[in-house]
């Protein structure tokens, strides 16, 4: 019973997250998939895009306010930019 309790653990942990497309998820679905990103900064994201268009790059969403180039780095290969 232990070696399947971790084998699922192993599992588990192994398992990644699909990435997301920017430019179509809603604010709870950035905040879900994204590390260090809540629902206030997944809000402000969805706001500068209905403001200024699609995203199309990480200087892009770099350019709202409280995303950082680290929770940029951290997240780049979580992030799709296909438009919508």
């Amino acid at each position: 019973m232990f070696k399947y309790f971790v084998f699922l653990l192993f599992v588990s942990l192994t398992v990644t997250a699909a990435p997301i497309n920017i430019n179509t998820a809603n604010s709870t679905e950035i905040a879900n998939a994204l590390n260090g990103i809540g629902l206030k900064k997944a809000e402000a994201i969805i706001n500068y895009r209905e403001n200024n268009g699609s995203f199309s790059s990480l200087d892009q969403l770099n350019r709202v306010k409280g995303i950082g180039k680290k929770t940029l780095k951290n997240n780049q290969q979580d992030i799709q930019f296909a438009a919508p």
